[in-house]
């Protein structure tokens, strides 16, 4: 009997590998730019985050998201997606 893999991520915040379940995907499209992808499923290079604010924090300090996307990302941006993880995260 065979068992399944979990896919693993790393959190560009801490830098840790968990399981994609328990990670928050941010995406960059080039539609809508950058967002968040709670169900990790929309077209686009993807960024994965631990689901707690001191994760986001330390990304947003150490500019993961930057790298990760190998782009200057606007301040605009990381406080609508620190609303958008506020939001995810209360629930």
């Amino acid at each position: 009997m065979s068992t399944k893999k979990i896919p693993l991520r790393q959190c560009i915040g801490c830098g840790e590998m968990k399981s994609k379940k328990e990670m928050v995907r941010i995406l960059k499209t080039e539609t809508e730019g950058i967002i968040l992808d709670p169900t990790g499923r929309k077209n686009g290079r993807g960024a994965y985050i631990c689901r707690s604010s001191q994760c986001f924090e330390k990304a947003i300090k150490t500019r993961g998201v930057d790298r990760s996307f190998k782009m200057q990302v606007p301040k605009e941006v990381y406080d609508t997606l620190k609303k958008e993880m506020e939001q995810l995260v209360g629930q």
